[in-house]
């Protein structure tokens, strides 16, 4: 899959080719915990888990690094917890790198069980009620203790229309002085923290915070605040505004986006690495993933039909010929494994779009490879590619 050897060692980003009609790039991270080639899609494993597939076979699908989220993980089980049974690691039986989210993206997906101020956040857990408070310093802390690989600044994620003072307000008294603080605490042990660029559709304010935190020591910058409700068109001017400002030594990642038309456009405009929960969930709800556009497993033409999802493809559900007619069961039924095998084939697709990326890169024809497979990806947008908070 045209992946990078499994080297571990300190953070390190290396820059390995540009595209020469595009912002794209080919690169290779290095973590603690092994390598991964870039441009890269991460599973997420909200809660330690990518639902229902266990570790193996994650790595199976190509996959060779995860996030995991941060506030799920320390209301249940506590970051103690983890850490005094030996790290995520261990904890999850994964060997690969993860990284993990601040708890910012909470901010905003549970606005009515939060109350924010200029030092942290208030949450009331939405599990007991009980209370939790995230500050820079505590959301370090917590990661710290969670072992990963690659943290997250912490940072205040605002509503996609956010006026222009609530914005400014918001970067100047919150994400930038938040940053600022979390970098205090940076262990430099090897491990990677990256800041979270804000700003909303405010595209000075998206350079002007890219700008600040690219003049800090940070090893990675992040696009957050985006996929909460803007437009497509919207979304695509902000990165394109927000990468045009960030070093070419740094890797950049935009969180929580994960649809294959929205990656190909942002990897054009010089994104590294991807998470998002669209593909496992997706594929619960029936929508199998191909490279002819989306599949919908649960429509009665599905029936009878003794083709697996994609002929080529290396999956488990595809590889082990369960036809689309046997999947459709299992999903109609609620049978676990109906979740499982479309997981597996979504996540394995994901990765075959980033190999296919990669290797594009490699021979100078992304450009080419991007317009034909997006003009067969059209109609994907019947897709939901909003960000959410479960794998």
């Amino acid at each position: 899959m045209n992946d990078a050897p499994n080297e571990a060692g300190s953070f390190a980003f290396t820059l390995r080719k540009s595209c020469p009609h595009t912002r794209a790039r080919l690169g290779s991270l290095r973590t603690p915990h092994g390598s991964t080639s870039t441009p890269a899609f991460m599973p997420v494993g909200t809660a330690a888990s990518i639902k229902g597939v266990e570790p193996r076979r994650i790595r199976d699908t190509g996959s060779r690094i995860v996030l995991c989220n941060t506030y799920h993980l320390v209301l249940r089980p506590g970051d103690d917890v983890v850490r005094d049974l030996g790290g995520l690691h261990a904890f999850m039986r994964w060997d690969g790198p993860i990284l993990t989210d601040s708890g910012g993206y909470q901010v905003f997906s549970l606005a009515e069980l939060t109350e924010t101020d200029r030092d942290g956040v208030t949450f009331r857990s939405h599990i007991d009620g009980r209370t939790l408070r995230l500050t820079p310093e505590r959301a370090m802390e917590i990661q710290l203790n969670l072992g990963s690989d690659v943290m997250m600044a912490f940072d205040e994620c605002l509503p996609a229309h956010a006026d222009r003072e609530e914005t400014a307000r918001s970067l100047e008294e919150r994400t930038l002085p938040w940053a600022r603080r979390c970098l205090d605490l940076h262990p430099g042990d090897g491990r990677a923290l990256f800041a979270v660029a804000q700003g909303g559709l405010h595209e000075d304010l998206r350079r002007a915070c890219v700008r600040a935190l690219a003049a800090e020591p940070f090893d990675g910058l992040a696009l957050g605040g985006l996929s909460v409700g803007e437009s497509k068109e919207e979304m695509r001017a902000m990165v394109s505004a927000s990468t045009a400002e960030m070093p070419a030594e740094k890797p950049r990642y935009l969180m929580g986006v994960g649809s294959p038309l929205e990656i190909l456009d942002a990897v054009a405009l010089g994104v590294d690495l991807f998470d998002c929960v669209l593909p496992t969930r997706n594929g619960r709800n029936g929508a199998a993933l191909t490279f002819e556009g989306v599949l919908r497993l649960k429509n009665a033409r599905h029936t009878r039909d003794a083709a697996v999802i994609e002929r080529d493809c290396p999956c488990a559900a595809c590889s082990g010929g369960f036809s689309r007619a046997y999947l459709r069961h299992l999903l109609q039924s609620r049978e676990m494994l109906g979740a499982t095998l479309m997981s597996i084939h979504n996540l394995t697709f994901m990765q075959r779009l980033m190999a296919g990326i990669r290797e594009a890169l490699e021979t100078n024809t992304f450009e080419s490879f991007r317009q034909r497979l997006a003009a067969k990806l059209a109609g994907e947008t019947s897709i939901p590619a909003t960000r959410n908070t479960s794998t």
